[in-house]
């Protein structure tokens, strides 16, 4: 079995969003993925999961540039900014993203910014 670098596929994640190739994402996550968003519900499981970026994402297209990336075990923490639009107005904001693996995939991922949806 090929070993998983856990910052490849959280690059790979980003680049999946980015191009709307969302079946390539949904297979990055455990079948039991949480995924949290403060204020908002969590996401739980890979249907819920492909529904939220397929109906639920309040982002429309554009584009996340990581500007720090740190593995430290089984966790994998991004700091970056996105520059795309939501409801037809042009938005960038910076994130947090902290992505927890088990067994090879995503497991949990918890995202925060300085906007209230997303």
């Amino acid at each position: 079995m090929t070993e998983v670098d856990p910052e490849t596929v959280v690059r790979d994640y980003y680049d999946a969003v980015d191009d709307e190739r969302y079946d390539d994402l949904v297979a990055l996550f455990a079948e039991d993925v949480r995924y949290e968003r403060p204020g908002q519900g969590a996401i739980e499981g890979r249907a819920e999961l492909r529904e939220f970026y397929l109906e639920g994402r309040p982002l429309e297209e554009g584009s996340h540039e990581v500007d720090d990336l740190i593995v430290d075990g089984d966790t994998v923490a991004v700091r970056g900014t996105f520059a795309g639009r939501q409801n037809g107005e042009d938005v960038a904001f910076a994130f947090a993203d902290f992505h927890e693996f088990e067994d090879g995939t995503i497991a949990r991922r918890y995202s925060f910014t300085d906007r209230d949806e997303v």
